[in-house]
């Protein structure tokens, strides 16, 4: 959706893309009788976003990319009919915005089933893609299908940059295109940005020419080395340039007209909260929107991925599978994972972000601990310089 063109004032305009994608087309995630019946019946949230990987081939090869994916057959992805079976589980206990994503998700013939399958079972299908695929009349298929906003990544403000990042010549004017045919067709773009070492001083060109675009969200993209990105460890920021970048972020996202946010970024939660202190704010739903409102690190919280061949991890880059759709139901696995009862405690953090006054808003990269520590997910994020205020030795939740 066009949000500047369902409104006659531009202002109104920015308010409502400040509420982010699909929620400010009166689209509650996780919302409705299903999901209150199962908290109150469990105690648990249910989930509100569920990245779905409906396929892993892709037609890029993207030096980042968690997957490791590349072109052509995966054996033992799920079928459609046992899509549709998955998803008449998951509606028995919330209506999520959907993620499909891959992998290049346009690649597989049968999305327009998913996306209409979804969206009749009460769920709110979006689509991350590469934009390369993207052709006037793709776009007025997403548009006719019901697609409110796609995710596209552009990774610098240059086409050799982006198509040196994406192994592919020609990506960046394919996805440049791609967003304009979008655009034109009315669904609601979003941008996302991989920050490196190689682009964290480009990041104010990027959110220009995403400007430059009319698209209605700037995302980035804190970079978590796993998959392909295993090798890319060392341009990862380093704690300090983490801090630089996100209050660099914190200030402005006060200025951008787009909906901006950091993302894999769990500790930019802290970092509000405190510059705002440090300004005499607080962070209220009337200053901060849904930032006031949610948590850094969202894994088994109310944010899952599933697997091309129906596994069930945190999120995409959170290695480590528990449980699979096909041998068991979603709901099942969402409600009684010890992993995901693990995340949901906020007093089993250990280290650092055990004793962090910031544990309940922040909690640390759950899948940068894993890699880090090859197998401790509640240990302490490893790309954070902040010293908490309690004593190391321990901590509860706040």
């Amino acid at each position: 959706m066009n949000h500047e063109s369902s409104c006659p004032h531009a202002g109104h305009a920015v308010k409502l893309q400040r509420q982010g994608g699909a929620r400010s087309v009166g689209f509650k995630p996780g919302g409705g009788p299903a999901a209150a019946a199962y908290e109150e019946r469990t105690g648990i949230k249910a989930p509100r976003i569920i990245a779905w990987e409906i396929t892993r081939s892709c037609n890029l090869n993207c030096v980042h990319c968690r997957a490791a994916s590349r072109y052509g057959k995966y054996e033992g992805e799920l079928s459609l009919e046992q899509i549709k079976a998955v998803i008449d589980d998951i509606v028995t206990i919330t209506n999520p915005i959907i993620i499909l994503t891959g992998g290049e998700p346009l690649l597989r013939a049968d999305i327009w089933d998913i996306i209409d399958y979804a969206r009749e079972k009460g769920a709110m299908p979006v689509v991350g893609t590469n934009a390369t695929l993207i052709t006037p009349e793709i776009a007025q298929k997403l548009a006719d299908h019901g697609i409110p906003r796609i995710s596209v990544s552009i990774d610098f403000p240059t086409a050799k940059e982006h198509d040196d990042f994406r192994v592919m010549p020609g990506s960046f004017d394919d996805a440049i295109a791609g967003i304009k045919h979008a655009k034109a067709a009315g669904v609601g773009v979003q941008v996302n940005t991989t920050v490196t070492k190689h682009n964290a001083d480009r990041l104010e060109e990027i959110h220009a020419l995403a400007e430059d675009l009319n698209v209605d969200a700037f995302h980035i993209f804190m970079l978590v080395p796993t998959g392909r990105a295993a090798e890319l460890a060392e341009q990862e920021l380093t704690p300090e340039r983490y801090e630089e970048v996100l209050t660099w972020a914190y200030h402005r996202q006060k200025t951008s007209p787009l909906h901006f946010k950091p993302t894999d970024a769990p500790h930019y939660y802290r970092i509000i909260r405190q510059l705002a202190a440090r300004e005499g704010r607080e962070v209220t739903v009337e200053e901060y929107g849904l930032d006031a409102m949610t948590r850094g690190c969202l894994g088994g919280i109310t944010f899952c991925f599933i697997s091309h061949v129906g596994d069930v991890q945190p999120c995409g880059y959170f290695d480590m599978q528990l449980g699979n759709v096909i041998q068991q139901p979603f709901s099942e696995i969402w409600t009684d994972s010890p992993v995901f009862n693990d995340l949901r405690d906020y007093s089993k953090l250990k280290g650092k972000c055990g004793a962090c006054e910031f544990r309940g808003v922040c909690g640390g990269c759950r899948a940068r601990a894993l890699e880090a520590t090859g197998g401790d997910y509640m240990a302490e994020e490893p790309y954070c310089s902040y010293r908490p205020m309690e004593p190391v030795s321990g901590g509860t939740d706040t």
